[in-house]
Protein backbone atom coordinates (compact mmCIF):
# COMPACT_ATOMS: atom_id res chain seq x y z
CA UNK A 1 0.00 0.00 0.00
CA UNK A 2 0.89 3.68 -0.68
CA UNK A 3 1.21 6.37 1.84
CA UNK A 4 2.37 6.32 5.64
CA UNK A 5 3.24 2.33 4.42
CA UNK A 6 4.18 1.22 8.52
CA UNK A 7 0.73 2.32 9.19
CA UNK A 8 0.27 -1.20 10.71
CA UNK A 9 3.00 -1.61 12.43
CA UNK A 10 1.95 0.71 15.29
CA UNK A 11 -0.94 1.22 17.87
CA UNK A 12 -2.19 4.50 17.83
CA UNK A 13 -0.73 6.27 20.49
CA UNK A 14 2.72 4.76 18.25
CA UNK A 15 1.39 6.73 15.82
CA UNK A 16 0.75 10.10 17.51
CA UNK A 17 4.49 9.79 18.93
CA UNK A 18 5.23 9.56 15.24
CA UNK A 19 3.07 13.21 14.67
CA UNK A 20 4.88 14.72 17.44
CA UNK A 21 7.90 13.70 16.79
CA UNK A 22 7.51 15.13 12.85
CA UNK A 23 8.06 11.51 11.22
CA UNK A 24 4.83 11.12 9.64
CA UNK A 25 1.90 13.89 9.22
CA UNK A 26 -2.01 13.73 10.08
CA UNK A 27 -2.73 13.63 6.42
CA UNK A 28 -0.60 11.17 5.50
CA UNK A 29 -1.89 8.82 8.37
CA UNK A 30 -5.44 9.87 7.20
CA UNK A 31 -4.61 8.89 3.46
CA UNK A 32 -3.19 5.48 5.16
CA UNK A 33 -6.67 5.13 6.96
CA UNK A 34 -8.77 5.65 3.89
CA UNK A 35 -6.83 3.43 1.39
CA UNK A 36 -6.72 0.63 3.66
CA UNK A 37 -11.25 1.35 4.32
CA UNK A 38 -11.33 1.63 0.26
CA UNK A 39 -9.42 -2.08 -0.41
CA UNK A 40 -10.82 -3.91 2.74
CA UNK A 41 -14.39 -2.49 3.30
CA UNK A 42 -15.78 -4.19 0.54
CA UNK A 43 -15.14 -7.98 2.08
CA UNK A 44 -16.06 -6.53 5.32
CA UNK A 45 -18.50 -3.59 5.45
CA UNK A 46 -18.07 -2.23 8.24
CA UNK A 47 -17.89 1.60 7.68
CA UNK A 48 -21.14 2.72 5.93
CA UNK A 49 -20.32 6.43 5.85
CA UNK A 50 -17.03 8.31 4.58
CA UNK A 51 -16.74 11.70 6.09
CA UNK A 52 -13.36 11.85 4.18
CA UNK A 53 -13.59 15.56 3.05
CA UNK A 54 -14.59 16.39 6.92
CA UNK A 55 -11.43 15.03 8.07
CA UNK A 56 -9.41 16.88 5.64
CA UNK A 57 -10.60 20.22 6.68
CA UNK A 58 -10.20 19.57 10.38
CA UNK A 59 -6.21 18.92 9.44
CA UNK A 60 -6.10 21.66 7.87
CA UNK A 61 -8.00 23.91 10.18
CA UNK A 62 -5.05 22.80 12.71
CA UNK A 63 -5.78 20.00 15.35
CA UNK A 64 -5.60 20.09 18.82
CA UNK A 65 -1.90 19.22 20.51
CA UNK A 66 -3.61 16.05 22.60
CA UNK A 67 -2.46 12.63 23.21
CA UNK A 68 -3.93 11.58 20.03
CA UNK A 69 -3.15 14.57 17.82
CA UNK A 70 -3.80 13.41 14.12
CA UNK A 71 -4.57 9.41 14.25
CA UNK A 72 -7.99 8.56 12.15
CA UNK A 73 -11.01 7.55 14.18
CA UNK A 74 -14.15 5.64 13.08
CA UNK A 75 -17.67 7.12 15.35
CA UNK A 76 -20.09 4.14 15.20
CA UNK A 77 -23.12 4.88 13.51
CA UNK A 78 -25.35 5.46 16.88
CA UNK A 79 -24.72 7.60 20.22
CA UNK A 80 -22.03 9.70 18.89
CA UNK A 81 -23.28 12.95 17.54
CA UNK A 82 -20.93 14.58 15.40
CA UNK A 83 -22.63 18.61 14.42
CA UNK A 84 -23.35 18.53 10.64
CA UNK A 85 -23.07 14.76 9.85
CA UNK A 86 -26.02 12.10 9.71
CA UNK A 87 -26.26 9.12 12.20
CA UNK A 88 -28.82 6.63 11.04
CA UNK A 89 -28.65 4.29 14.22
CA UNK A 90 -28.74 1.32 11.37
CA UNK A 91 -32.65 1.63 11.52
CA UNK A 92 -34.24 2.63 8.25
CA UNK A 93 -36.64 4.42 9.90
CA UNK A 94 -33.84 7.14 11.05
CA UNK A 95 -32.20 7.12 8.12
CA UNK A 96 -33.85 10.37 6.88
CA UNK A 97 -33.44 12.00 10.89
CA UNK A 98 -31.29 15.17 10.25
CA UNK A 99 -27.72 15.73 11.74
CA UNK A 100 -27.43 16.82 14.99
CA UNK A 101 -26.55 20.45 15.41
CA UNK A 102 -23.99 20.15 17.86
CA UNK A 103 -21.26 17.32 18.92
CA UNK A 104 -21.95 15.20 22.10
CA UNK A 105 -19.51 16.30 24.94
CA UNK A 106 -17.59 12.88 24.30
CA UNK A 107 -17.06 13.75 20.12
CA UNK A 108 -16.00 16.84 21.62
CA UNK A 109 -13.33 15.48 23.83
CA UNK A 110 -12.40 13.20 21.23
CA UNK A 111 -11.88 15.96 18.78
CA UNK A 112 -9.91 18.42 21.73
CA UNK A 113 -7.81 14.62 21.87
CA UNK A 114 -6.40 15.46 18.54
CA UNK A 115 -8.54 12.32 17.26
CA UNK A 116 -9.50 12.62 13.25
CA UNK A 117 -13.00 11.43 12.38
CA UNK A 118 -13.10 10.33 9.01
CA UNK A 119 -16.86 8.30 9.08
CA UNK A 120 -18.98 6.08 10.39
CA UNK A 121 -19.28 2.30 11.47
CA UNK A 122 -21.90 -0.49 10.63
CA UNK A 123 -24.12 -0.90 13.59
CA UNK A 124 -27.43 -3.04 14.41
CA UNK A 125 -30.99 -1.09 14.49
CA UNK A 126 -30.53 0.87 17.51
CA UNK A 127 -28.07 -1.42 19.19
CA UNK A 128 -30.28 -4.01 20.10
CA UNK A 129 -28.19 -6.97 19.15
CA UNK A 130 -24.81 -8.85 19.63
CA UNK A 131 -24.25 -8.81 15.99
CA UNK A 132 -24.17 -6.08 13.34
CA UNK A 133 -26.71 -6.84 10.14
CA UNK A 134 -29.20 -4.17 9.97
CA UNK A 135 -31.29 -4.18 6.69
CA UNK A 136 -30.48 -0.80 6.19
CA UNK A 137 -26.74 -1.30 5.18
CA UNK A 138 -26.62 -5.02 5.02
CA UNK A 139 -24.06 -7.08 7.38
CA UNK A 140 -20.86 -6.53 8.77
CA UNK A 141 -19.18 -9.44 7.90
CA UNK A 142 -16.48 -11.16 10.78
CA UNK A 143 -12.29 -10.20 9.34
CA UNK A 144 -11.22 -13.88 10.22
CA UNK A 145 -14.08 -15.77 8.36
CA UNK A 146 -16.43 -13.36 6.05
CA UNK A 147 -19.33 -16.42 6.46
CA UNK A 148 -19.21 -15.31 10.59
CA UNK A 149 -20.65 -12.40 12.70
CA UNK A 150 -18.53 -9.41 13.57
CA UNK A 151 -20.07 -9.37 17.10
CA UNK A 152 -22.38 -6.44 17.84
CA UNK A 153 -23.68 -3.75 18.04
CA UNK A 154 -20.23 -2.06 17.58
CA UNK A 155 -19.48 -5.12 15.04
CA UNK A 156 -18.55 -2.57 12.47
CA UNK A 157 -16.12 -0.79 14.84
CA UNK A 158 -14.84 -4.51 16.21
CA UNK A 159 -14.42 -5.45 11.84
CA UNK A 160 -11.97 -2.24 11.03
CA UNK A 161 -9.70 -2.40 13.88
CA UNK A 162 -9.74 -6.14 13.43
CA UNK A 163 -9.06 -5.70 9.61
CA UNK A 164 -6.18 -3.57 10.37
CA UNK A 165 -8.06 -0.49 8.88
CA UNK A 166 -7.11 1.88 11.79
CA UNK A 167 -6.10 1.11 15.60
CA UNK A 168 -8.79 1.95 17.30
CA UNK A 169 -12.68 2.95 16.92
CA UNK A 170 -15.20 4.64 18.51
CA UNK A 171 -17.86 1.75 20.03
CA UNK A 172 -20.79 1.65 22.91
CA UNK A 173 -21.65 -1.42 25.92
CA UNK A 174 -25.19 -1.85 26.95
CA UNK A 175 -25.01 -5.75 27.05
CA UNK A 176 -22.13 -6.53 25.87
CA UNK A 177 -21.76 -4.38 22.57
CA UNK A 178 -18.32 -3.81 23.10
CA UNK A 179 -16.90 -7.03 24.33
CA UNK A 180 -18.64 -9.05 22.11
CA UNK A 181 -17.79 -7.98 18.55
CA UNK A 182 -13.81 -6.98 20.50
CA UNK A 183 -13.83 -10.87 21.13
CA UNK A 184 -15.53 -12.14 17.73
CA UNK A 185 -12.62 -10.02 15.93
CA UNK A 186 -9.87 -10.32 18.29
CA UNK A 187 -8.67 -6.90 19.84
CA UNK A 188 -9.29 -5.48 22.88
CA UNK A 189 -12.69 -4.27 24.32
CA UNK A 190 -13.44 -2.49 27.64
CA UNK A 191 -16.51 -1.57 28.93
CA UNK A 192 -15.77 1.24 31.55
CA UNK A 193 -17.23 1.67 34.82
CA UNK A 194 -20.90 3.41 34.54
CA UNK A 195 -20.79 6.97 34.55
CA UNK A 196 -17.19 6.65 33.85
CA UNK A 197 -17.89 8.69 30.15
CA UNK A 198 -20.15 11.11 29.90
CA UNK A 199 -23.50 10.97 27.66
CA UNK A 200 -24.00 14.64 27.74
CA UNK A 201 -25.70 16.70 26.46
CA UNK A 202 -28.24 14.58 25.02
CA UNK A 203 -28.77 11.78 27.82
CA UNK A 204 -28.09 11.53 31.39
CA UNK A 205 -27.74 7.44 31.18
CA UNK A 206 -27.96 5.02 28.36
CA UNK A 207 -30.32 1.66 29.02
CA UNK A 208 -31.67 2.64 32.10
CA UNK A 209 -27.75 2.64 33.03
CA UNK A 210 -26.71 0.01 31.24
CA UNK A 211 -24.76 1.39 28.64
CA UNK A 212 -21.39 2.88 28.02
CA UNK A 213 -19.42 4.42 25.73
CA UNK A 214 -15.51 3.67 25.20
CA UNK A 215 -13.94 1.91 22.47
CA UNK A 216 -12.05 -1.54 20.30
CA UNK A 217 -8.25 -0.98 20.50
CA UNK A 218 -5.55 -3.09 19.46
CA UNK A 219 -3.77 -2.70 22.23
CA UNK A 220 -4.43 -2.14 26.53
CA UNK A 221 -2.63 1.02 26.56
CA UNK A 222 -4.46 2.89 23.67
CA UNK A 223 -7.95 1.83 25.69
CA UNK A 224 -6.49 3.40 28.75
CA UNK A 225 -4.74 6.35 26.84
CA UNK A 226 -8.17 7.28 25.12
CA UNK A 227 -10.23 6.64 28.68
CA UNK A 228 -8.01 9.64 29.98
CA UNK A 229 -8.96 11.95 27.01
CA UNK A 230 -12.83 11.43 27.50
CA UNK A 231 -12.98 10.11 31.11
CA UNK A 232 -15.03 12.44 33.57
CA UNK A 233 -19.10 13.97 34.03
CA UNK A 234 -20.19 16.12 31.83
CA UNK A 235 -22.31 19.31 32.97
CA UNK A 236 -25.76 18.37 35.04
CA UNK A 237 -24.91 14.60 34.85
CA UNK A 238 -27.13 12.84 37.12
CA UNK A 239 -24.19 10.86 38.85
CA UNK A 240 -20.23 9.91 38.07
CA UNK A 241 -17.89 7.06 38.58
CA UNK A 242 -15.62 7.45 41.24
CA UNK A 243 -12.40 9.63 40.31
CA UNK A 244 -9.14 7.57 39.52
CA UNK A 245 -5.90 7.58 41.80
CA UNK A 246 -4.01 8.80 38.58
CA UNK A 247 -4.33 8.68 35.04
CA UNK A 248 -5.26 5.51 33.93
CA UNK A 249 -2.51 5.07 31.08
CA UNK A 250 0.19 5.35 34.45
CA UNK A 251 -1.85 2.31 34.66
CA UNK A 252 -0.48 0.10 32.02
CA UNK A 253 3.03 -1.52 32.67
CA UNK A 254 2.62 -0.81 36.66
CA UNK A 255 2.93 -3.85 38.84
CA UNK A 256 -0.35 -5.07 39.89
CA UNK A 257 0.83 -6.94 42.56
CA UNK A 258 -0.61 -10.32 43.63
CA UNK A 259 -4.13 -10.39 42.88
CA UNK A 260 -6.68 -12.36 44.16
CA UNK A 261 -8.59 -13.80 41.22
CA UNK A 262 -11.24 -15.82 40.67
CA UNK A 263 -12.68 -17.80 37.60
CA UNK A 264 -15.95 -19.05 36.66
CA UNK A 265 -17.09 -20.96 33.69
CA UNK A 266 -20.88 -21.06 34.74
CA UNK A 267 -23.25 -18.89 32.94
CA UNK A 268 -25.99 -16.80 34.88
CA UNK A 269 -28.63 -18.05 32.17
CA UNK A 270 -26.95 -21.73 32.77
CA UNK A 271 -26.12 -21.64 28.76
CA UNK A 272 -22.99 -24.32 27.86
CA UNK A 273 -20.00 -23.35 27.15
CA UNK A 274 -18.00 -24.38 24.03
CA UNK A 275 -14.42 -26.35 24.87
CA UNK A 276 -12.37 -23.94 23.25
CA UNK A 277 -14.10 -21.05 25.57
CA UNK A 278 -13.47 -23.13 28.13
CA UNK A 279 -9.74 -24.20 27.43
CA UNK A 280 -8.50 -20.45 27.17
CA UNK A 281 -10.39 -20.11 30.54
CA UNK A 282 -8.42 -22.20 31.99
CA UNK A 283 -5.12 -21.31 29.89
CA UNK A 284 -5.47 -17.60 31.34
CA UNK A 285 -6.01 -18.95 34.78
CA UNK A 286 -2.86 -21.16 34.85
CA UNK A 287 -1.19 -17.72 33.36
CA UNK A 288 -2.49 -15.58 35.86
CA UNK A 289 -1.17 -18.48 38.51
CA UNK A 290 2.58 -18.19 36.59
CA UNK A 291 2.77 -14.64 36.63
CA UNK A 292 2.61 -15.07 40.49
CA UNK A 293 -1.79 -14.04 41.18
CA UNK A 294 -3.05 -16.42 43.60
CA UNK A 295 -6.04 -17.98 41.85
CA UNK A 296 -9.44 -20.24 42.84
CA UNK A 297 -12.54 -21.52 41.21
CA UNK A 298 -14.98 -19.51 42.49
CA UNK A 299 -19.07 -18.59 41.34
CA UNK A 300 -20.17 -15.47 42.29
CA UNK A 301 -23.28 -15.61 44.96
CA UNK A 302 -26.20 -13.49 42.91
CA UNK A 303 -29.65 -14.17 41.87
CA UNK A 304 -28.43 -15.13 38.34
CA UNK A 305 -32.08 -15.78 37.51
CA UNK A 306 -32.43 -12.29 37.33
CA UNK A 307 -29.88 -11.14 34.81
CA UNK A 308 -31.62 -11.72 31.42
CA UNK A 309 -35.33 -10.85 32.76
CA UNK A 310 -34.13 -7.35 34.44
CA UNK A 311 -32.11 -6.36 31.27
CA UNK A 312 -34.66 -7.45 29.17
CA UNK A 313 -37.54 -5.37 30.89
CA UNK A 314 -34.90 -2.50 31.24
CA UNK A 315 -34.62 -2.63 27.53
CA UNK A 316 -37.63 -3.24 25.95
CA UNK A 317 -38.99 0.12 28.30
CA UNK A 318 -36.23 1.77 26.73
CA UNK A 319 -36.86 0.81 23.20
CA UNK A 320 -40.41 2.31 23.46
CA UNK A 321 -39.22 5.91 24.18
CA UNK A 322 -36.32 5.10 21.73
CA UNK A 323 -38.99 4.15 18.67
CA UNK A 324 -40.64 7.48 19.76
CA UNK A 325 -37.16 9.85 19.67
CA UNK A 326 -37.42 10.37 15.61
CA UNK A 327 -36.43 14.26 15.72
CA UNK A 328 -38.78 15.17 12.90
CA UNK A 329 -41.20 12.48 12.35
CA UNK A 330 -43.33 13.53 15.19
CA UNK A 331 -44.61 9.66 15.72
CA UNK A 332 -43.21 5.81 16.45
CA UNK A 333 -42.34 4.23 13.46
CA UNK A 334 -45.09 2.04 11.89
CA UNK A 335 -44.70 -1.79 12.29
CA UNK A 336 -42.79 -2.21 8.41
CA UNK A 337 -40.65 0.23 9.17
CA UNK A 338 -38.48 -1.16 11.68
CA UNK A 339 -37.29 -5.13 12.22
CA UNK A 340 -39.37 -7.25 13.65
CA UNK A 341 -37.09 -7.82 16.48
CA UNK A 342 -36.79 -3.92 17.35
CA UNK A 343 -40.84 -3.95 17.10
CA UNK A 344 -41.24 -6.45 18.87
CA UNK A 345 -38.85 -5.58 21.71
CA UNK A 346 -41.01 -1.91 21.64
CA UNK A 347 -44.44 -3.83 22.15
CA UNK A 348 -42.94 -6.07 24.86
CA UNK A 349 -41.84 -2.64 26.41
CA UNK A 350 -45.73 -1.41 26.02
CA UNK A 351 -46.88 -3.66 28.65
CA UNK A 352 -44.05 -2.94 31.09
CA UNK A 353 -45.19 -1.15 34.12
CA UNK A 354 -43.52 1.45 36.04
CA UNK A 355 -43.81 -0.52 39.03
CA UNK A 356 -42.22 -3.67 36.96
CA UNK A 357 -39.49 -0.62 35.59
CA UNK A 358 -38.70 0.50 39.74
CA UNK A 359 -38.11 -3.68 40.07
CA UNK A 360 -36.20 -3.97 37.60
CA UNK A 361 -33.51 -1.06 38.55
CA UNK A 362 -33.81 -2.42 42.46
CA UNK A 363 -33.32 -5.68 40.71
CA UNK A 364 -30.15 -4.33 39.21
CA UNK A 365 -29.19 -2.60 42.12
CA UNK A 366 -29.26 -6.17 43.80
CA UNK A 367 -26.46 -7.52 41.30
CA UNK A 368 -24.47 -5.09 42.54
CA UNK A 369 -24.53 -5.09 46.00
CA UNK A 370 -23.97 -8.75 45.89
CA UNK A 371 -20.84 -8.78 43.12
CA UNK A 372 -19.09 -5.82 45.59
CA UNK A 373 -19.69 -8.73 48.06
CA UNK A 374 -17.60 -11.03 46.02
CA UNK A 375 -15.05 -8.59 44.99
CA UNK A 376 -14.38 -7.96 48.34
CA UNK A 377 -12.63 -11.43 48.58
CA UNK A 378 -11.35 -11.17 44.61
CA UNK A 379 -10.02 -8.36 42.72
CA UNK A 380 -10.74 -9.73 39.68
CA UNK A 381 -12.89 -12.64 37.96
CA UNK A 382 -11.76 -14.38 35.15
CA UNK A 383 -14.53 -15.35 32.42
CA UNK A 384 -15.36 -16.57 29.21
CA UNK A 385 -15.46 -13.91 26.82
CA UNK A 386 -18.06 -15.45 24.85
CA UNK A 387 -19.85 -18.98 25.53
CA UNK A 388 -19.59 -20.39 21.56
CA UNK A 389 -17.41 -19.20 18.68
CA UNK A 390 -18.84 -16.51 16.26
CA UNK A 391 -22.05 -17.75 14.76
CA UNK A 392 -23.14 -17.35 11.10
CA UNK A 393 -24.40 -14.57 9.67
CA UNK A 394 -28.53 -15.07 9.91
CA UNK A 395 -28.27 -16.75 13.36
CA UNK A 396 -28.95 -13.66 15.22
CA UNK A 397 -31.58 -12.47 12.87
CA UNK A 398 -33.67 -9.59 14.15
CA UNK A 399 -35.99 -9.92 11.45
CA UNK A 400 -36.99 -13.70 13.33
CA UNK A 401 -40.71 -13.63 13.77
CA UNK A 402 -40.13 -14.90 17.20
CA UNK A 403 -38.85 -12.48 19.39
CA UNK A 404 -38.24 -14.80 22.46
CA UNK A 405 -35.98 -17.18 20.79
CA UNK A 406 -34.00 -14.05 19.17
CA UNK A 407 -33.53 -12.94 23.29
CA UNK A 408 -32.98 -16.54 24.25
CA UNK A 409 -30.26 -17.05 21.18
CA UNK A 410 -28.46 -13.83 22.40
CA UNK A 411 -27.48 -14.95 25.36
CA UNK A 412 -26.80 -18.26 24.75
CA UNK A 413 -23.83 -16.79 22.82
CA UNK A 414 -22.76 -13.93 24.95
CA UNK A 415 -24.45 -14.86 28.72
CA UNK A 416 -21.12 -13.54 30.43
CA UNK A 417 -21.53 -9.61 29.33
CA UNK A 418 -25.24 -8.17 29.92
CA UNK A 419 -24.81 -8.80 34.25
CA UNK A 420 -21.98 -6.36 34.34
CA UNK A 421 -23.99 -3.92 32.55
CA UNK A 422 -26.26 -4.18 35.63
CA UNK A 423 -23.62 -3.82 37.92
CA UNK A 424 -21.99 -0.84 36.29
CA UNK A 425 -19.12 -2.62 36.89
CA UNK A 426 -15.90 -2.59 34.55
CA UNK A 427 -14.99 -5.10 32.33
CA UNK A 428 -12.62 -6.12 29.76
CA UNK A 429 -12.10 -8.46 26.51
CA UNK A 430 -8.73 -10.08 26.13
CA UNK A 431 -8.14 -12.56 22.58
CA UNK A 432 -6.09 -14.83 24.15
CA UNK A 433 -6.61 -17.80 22.45
CA UNK A 434 -7.39 -19.20 19.20
CA UNK A 435 -9.54 -22.38 17.94
CA UNK A 436 -10.65 -23.14 13.93
CA UNK A 437 -8.67 -19.89 12.98
CA UNK A 438 -10.79 -17.52 15.11
CA UNK A 439 -9.79 -15.48 18.15
CA UNK A 440 -10.89 -16.56 21.35
CA UNK A 441 -11.10 -13.82 24.47
CA UNK A 442 -11.37 -14.31 27.89
CA UNK A 443 -13.22 -11.49 30.14
CA UNK A 444 -11.76 -9.92 32.91
CA UNK A 445 -13.88 -8.26 35.42
CA UNK A 446 -13.25 -5.75 38.59
CA UNK A 447 -15.20 -4.09 41.04
CA UNK A 448 -16.97 -0.18 40.58
CA UNK A 449 -15.07 2.12 39.64
CA UNK A 450 -11.81 -0.70 39.62
CA UNK A 451 -10.29 0.13 35.80
CA UNK A 452 -6.97 0.55 37.45
CA UNK A 453 -6.71 -2.87 38.61
CA UNK A 454 -7.94 -4.23 34.98
CA UNK A 455 -5.48 -2.27 33.00
CA UNK A 456 -2.42 -3.30 34.97
CA UNK A 457 -3.32 -7.30 34.93
CA UNK A 458 -4.15 -6.98 30.96
CA UNK A 459 -0.91 -5.48 30.06
CA UNK A 460 0.30 -7.90 32.01
CA UNK A 461 -1.20 -10.67 30.10
CA UNK A 462 -0.97 -8.71 27.14
CA UNK A 463 2.92 -8.80 27.55
CA UNK A 464 2.87 -12.57 28.37
CA UNK A 465 0.80 -13.73 25.14
CA UNK A 466 1.13 -10.79 22.84
CA UNK A 467 -1.77 -11.20 20.11
CA UNK A 468 -0.46 -8.31 17.73
CA UNK A 469 0.54 -9.80 14.96
CA UNK A 470 -1.79 -12.82 14.79
CA UNK A 471 -3.81 -11.10 11.99
CA UNK A 472 -6.68 -11.93 9.71
CA UNK A 473 -5.47 -13.27 6.20
CA UNK A 474 -7.28 -9.51 4.94
CA UNK A 475 -5.18 -7.57 6.63
CA UNK A 476 -2.05 -9.05 5.01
Amino acid sequence: MGGFADFEQHDALALAALVRQGKVGPAALLEAAIERVETRNGQVNAVVLRCYDHARRAIAAGLPDGPFRGVPYLLKDLTASLAGVRMTRGSRFFADAPPPAADSEHVRRLKQAGLVIFGRTNTCELGLSLTCEPQLHGPTRNPWDPARISGGSSGGAAAAVGARMLPMAHATDGFGSIRAPAACCGIVGLKPTRARNTFAPYAGEGLGGCSAEHAVTLSVRDSAGLLDATAGPGAGDPYAAPPPARPFLEEVGADPGRLRIAWTAAAPNGAPVDSACLRVLHETADLCAGLGHQVEEADPEVDAAAVVPTFLTLAAANTVVNLASHPTAGRSPRQDEVERVTWATGEMGKLIGAADYVRATQAAHRLGRQMAAFHARHHVLLTPGLATLPPRLGWLDMMMEDVEEYWRRVFAFSPFTVCFNLTGQPALVLPLGQAEGLPVAVQLVAPYGGEATLLRLAAQLEAARPWREARPALAG
